[in-house]
């Protein structure tokens, strides 16, 4: 898919964009069965990759579950609140970073010639791995969202299972998993509260 180049960048969205990124947007814990067609989950990543990372490292790895016999694999390894929702949903994203990123950065990053040098050290792989995968996941829920799906991101499931079950003999870790589709409102709780602007930020 084509995407314009030269956006209009000081203008902001509209309030009802807004609302369908933000304020309106709710994290769903019930699905329809209405069906993610491919195009859809490859239009997803398509404007996903766009978002900012360090040195255009792009460490995010995703791993699109819709088959019942891949669900059948991923739902053991869900928490038990998570279980029943992650079955019922449409699609499960398995949202990774690759440790060995930096293989790709001579053409990711052609301008510097020397950067996959940069992350010689894998302590140093591992933490810009997570940061910027884990940026890359808060643009994929936005996307998302834009793209009128709902998400029910998740923390909780065995790590180390992920990594056997999907991952194994790859340079590819487990970050968060994301449920993916057209949410109901079934379970859906009262908005949380947020902290206020004073309790969370301050201007220097």
């Amino acid at each position: 898919m084509a995407f314009d180049a030269s956006p209009v960048r000081d203008t902001p969205l509209s309030e009802a964009a807004l609302s369908q990124l933000f304020t309106g947007a709710r994290t769903r814990n019930a699905w329809s069965d209405r069906a993610v067609p491919e195009a859809l989950l490859r239009q997803l990543y398509d404007l996903t990759k766009f978002g900012p990372t360090a040195v255009n490292a792009t460490p995010a790895r995703f791993l699109f579950i819709t088959s019942p016999e891949a669900k059948a694999r991923l739902a053991p390894l869900m928490a038990d609140a998570n279980r029943e929702k992650t079955l019922q949903a449409p699609v499960n994203v398995i949202i990774g970073q690759d440790i060995e990123f930096h293989e790709h950065l001579p053409v990711l990053f052609p301008h510097a010639p020397g950067a996959k040098d940069w992350f010689a050290d894998e302590a140093g792989r591992r933490e810009t791995a997570f940061r910027n995968a884990s940026l890359q996941g808060g643009y994929f829920l936005l996307a998302a969202r834009a793209l009128g799906l709902d998400v029910g991101p998740m923390s909780g499931f065995d790590a180390a299972g992920v990594k056997a079950e999907f991952f194994g003999g790859t340079t590819v870790e487990p970050n968060f998993i994301v449920n993916l589709g057209y949410g109901t409102d079934e379970n859906l709780f009262p908005r949380s509260p947020r902290l206020s602007f004073e309790e969370a930020a301050r201007i220097l």
